[in-house]
């Protein structure tokens, strides 16, 4: 089981640094920063918890500049058709 952790503290670090790209494109950055969150709480049980906390931290960071993003798509949507 701790072989388990560890591929999910690694797969977090990997999603977390893909998400610095994909906060461009709202759903993919959704996708990939929701995962890192989620592999890096289960991966925080192993012995590769530091690679799961920086996943975390990447995941949130870029969690909420993914959500800015939409947000400021939205806006620029409604102003577009006014």
């Amino acid at each position: 089981m701790e072989n388990n952790n560890n591929n999910r503290a690694v797969a977090s670090l990997v999603l977390g640094l893909v998400s610095i790209v994909t906060w461009l494109f709202p759903i993919a950055g959704y996708i990939t920063t929701i995962l890192a969150i989620v592999f890096a709480t289960k991966g925080r049980h192993s012995e590769k918890k530091g690679m799961a906390t920086a996943g975390l931290v990447l995941g949130i960071i870029f969690l909420v500049v993914t959500l800015l993003n939409s947000i400021f798509g939205a806006i620029l949507g409604v102003l577009a058709n006014l």
